[in-house]
């Protein structure tokens, strides 16, 4: 019997990185993508299944190179995760034009060109599981957030969207979206992260999201998530006050 195979993007550090070596510890095929090869070789030393292919997912056609030669190696993919993420607090506070065009071609087209470079094959194929990785900052707006959480709200939306498409096709399109989760970008925050998680943690949530349920979103930890999917229920003006008050948000004088 073959082994299944699952490509990860963003697969160096954090969720990527603990979710291919979740994987690769269940006996899948494990290739994971990133633009550090060198963090991504490190992780390939340690697991004979866990192969490396370097990538910029704002670079089109190299997402479809790269799934060529993940082809060409495997054959046969049946996941999908797409994690590619980037995160500036300090650039967040201010309209930094700059800086939400640099988060959304990582974060929404980054993803976006990942996805079209599967596409056809899982159309053909009528199977396999495409999952985009949000954030439960995609849920509603937020303070200093102008560039990450609107990133995050588009690919909750074009998650939504896709799964109508490939639903035709008998594949599944699954969303996740994690709380805190103790990684590189989250280490940026300079406040109190509730019910702050590991990624071995997320890496679990998600394996078992992914291989053991049919779910469309896979969402952790409960405790938080539930809650904030409530609060977006919220008419807008219940919703801003509540949220000031839990950030201590002032309007400037």
């Amino acid at each position: 019997m073959n082994k299944k195979t699952i490509w990860i993007t963003g697969g160096s550090t954090g969720i990527g990185k603990a979710l291919a070596i979740k994987f690769a510890n269940k006996g899948w095929n494990v290739a994971i993508s990133a633009r550090r090869e060198e963090l991504l070789n490190e992780i390939c030393n340690q697991y004979e299944n866990i192969s490396a292919f370097k990538l910029d997912v704002t670079d089109k056609s190299k997402c479809v190179d790269v799934f060529n030669e993940i082809k060409s190696k495997y054959e046969n993919i049946d996941i999908c995760f797409f994690s590619t993420g980037t995160w500036n607090p300090k650039k967040e506070k201010d309209i930094d034009v700059d800086q939400m065009e640099e988060v959304f071609n990582v974060n929404f087209f980054g993803t976006v060109n990942s996805i079209k470079a599967v596409e056809q094959y899982f159309k053909d194929k009528k199977n396999g599981i495409i999952t985009i990785v949000s954030s439960i900052a995609g849920y509603r707006g937020l303070p200093n957030s102008t560039g990450y959480g609107p990133s995050k709200s588009a690919l909750n939306n074009l998650a939504e969207s896709l799964y109508f498409d490939f639903k035709r096709s008998n594949v599944r399109v699954c969303l996740v979206s994690p709380g805190f989760i103790k990684t590189p970008m989250t280490d940026k925050n300079n406040f109190k992260m509730p019910f702050l998680k590991t990624p071995e943690y997320a890496a679990d949530q998600i394996y078992d999201g992914l291989v053991n349920k049919n779910i469309f979103e896979i969402h952790f930890p409960k405790a938080l998530t539930v809650t904030l999917k409530l609060l977006s229920f919220l008419p807008s003006k219940i919703y801003f006050k509540l949220v000031g008050r839990l950030t201590k948000y002032q309007k400037n004088s």
